[in-house]
This record gives C-alpha cells, sequence and structure tokens, in this order.
C-alpha cells in the first residue's frame, strides 16, 4: 500500500475540456473493472460531454480530483439527480487513477463532493453503489459514515447487471449542515 496523503493536499475542480485525456485513462480495463469494462472513445466523448454540461443543468456535479500542489488531475468524483425507490436521491461515483490508489485520495475527494452536494441543500441523501467486488470504494463509504443500507442489483452501464453495496448517507448530518 502507498504511504496516505494528507487530505488537504487534495482538491476537486469543476470538470473542464481538459478532463477528456483524464478520462480516457479512467477508462482502462484494470480502472473499469468492477463498472462493466472499458467504454468505446465514441462513449467516453459522450461521457465527456454530459460531464461538461450536468452543472449547468441543475442536475449534480463532476469534478476532477487534483492533488496539490503540482495540480495534477489523478481522478474523478462526481453526484446525480436519481431515484432510489420511491426516494430522489443524489447519487455519488468516483474513480482514482490506479498510481495513486490506496492513499486516501478517493475518501478526500468524495469527502469535498458530499460537502458541494449538502451546500445545494437539494436531497438529504446520497447513495453510493459499488460492486460487491470492489473493497476499495467500499472502504471509503465506510470510512466516510456511510451507513450499509443492504445489497442489491444495480444496472451499470445499460445492459450489465451488477451486484452492488447499497450505502447510503445523510448529507447535512454527516457534513455538518454543509457548513
Amino acid at each position: 500500500m502507498s504511504e496516505k496523503l494528507n487530505p488537504s493536499l487534495v482538491r476537486i475542480e469543476p470538470w473542464a475540456d481538459s478532463n477528456l485525456d483524464l478520462l480516457r485513462l479512467i477508462n482502462a480495463p484494470e480502472m473499469m473493472e468492477h463498472l462493466g469494462g472499458p467504454e468505446t472513445d465514441e462513449q467516453i466523448l459522450s461521457r465527456h460531454k454530459r460531464y461538461l454540461e450536468i452543472g449547468g443543468r441543475g442536475t449534480g456535479r463532476m469534478f476532477s480530483i487534483v492533488l496539490l500542489p503540482e495540480l495534477e488531475a489523478v481522478g474523478s468524483v462526481g453526484y446525480w439527480d436519481s431515484k432510489w425507490k420511491e426516494d430522489r436521491i443524489y447519487e455519488i461515483g468516483w474513480s482514482i487513477l490506479s498510481p495513486y490508489q490506496g492513499r486516501g485520495i478517493a475518501t478526500a475527494g468524495v469527502r469535498e463532493a458530499i460537502i458541494s452536494a449538502a451546500r445545494e441543500h437539494k436531497h438529504r441523501y446520497i447513495h453510493a453503489f459499488p460492486s460487491v467486488n470492489n473493497p476499495a470504494s467500499n472502504a471509503v463509504c465506510r470510512k466516510l459514515g456511510f451507513s450499509l443500507m443492504h445489497q442489491c442489483e444495480f444496472e451499470y452501464p445499460p445492459g450489465n447487471i451488477m451486484q452492488c453495496n447499497n450505502w447510503r448517507v445523510d448529507i447535512d448530518a454527516a457534513m455538518g449542515n454543509g457548513e
């Protein structure tokens, strides 16, 4: 395991045109193992466009995760409007490039994204649906105080059914009312 990073050296920045190369790196087979496999270049371009537009639609936010002081983009995190059962929620997802995993970067980036969601005062809960076979993402949820609701089937990408853990956190309670 790599040396843990000081969380103050991690920052999230709104998704930008310049993040297309980062998205292509995240699309590597080893990075997409728990998400149905790599996407085609056409799918990546479409995803990049959605990431650029989501904030302007008011349906969530996407960020690059950046290391300071170099301003090196090493991953992504985002949240978006979703519906789980009958509840309106935010869903959250993240990815950290392989050389940077195991250093606390995902935990720091996800914490910052939850703070951003709390500031919007739109939904009470944010859910994460990591594969039951993804110990690193499940560990991020535990570290950030998410409650494990249950295992469930989850479709991602469309046409691919995964066995996931449904983690949930009360955004305001977890982040001190977003302050």
